[in-house]
């Protein structure tokens, strides 16, 4: 199996994310644009500004399991795509990933005692 069709896989929860953009007009692929934007937001990004700069920071990372073809995307262009997307549609594939990786996380132990959190 690989890990893109791991059940805590991101790609997995966020493959059938409908892309509303013309096929012939996108220059970077939809999934790469959330994986970058969700790991920008966990380490710290609060807008489509830093979501790029965290990006072009991360870019050689990054590389290592995105296609990135065209480059990082600018802040506008990540404003624009996420706005065009269904948000009832993204919550959907959200939660589904997060409740999958808590699954994982419970299954392995790796969760933080309640002392962790004081």
């Amino acid at each position: 199996m690989s890990f893109e069709d791991s059940d805590y896989s991101l790609i997995k929860h966020f493959r059938h994310l409908e892309d509303p953009r013309e096929s012939t007009k996108s220059r970077h692929n939809l999934l790469d644009m959330i994986a970058i934007s969700i790991a920008a937001v966990i380490c710290g990004a609060n807008d489509w500004v830093s979501i790029a700069a965290f990006a072009r920071a991360k870019e050689a990372w990054l590389r290592q399991f995105l296609d990135l073809g065209n480059g990082i995307p600018s802040h506008d262009t990540f404003g624009r795509v996420f706005s065009l997307l269904a948000p009832s549609a993204f919550e959907a594939c959200f939660r589904s990933w997060v409740s999958a990786v808590r699954q994982y996380l419970t299954r392995h132990r790796l969760r933080p005692t309640s002392h962790e959190w004081v």
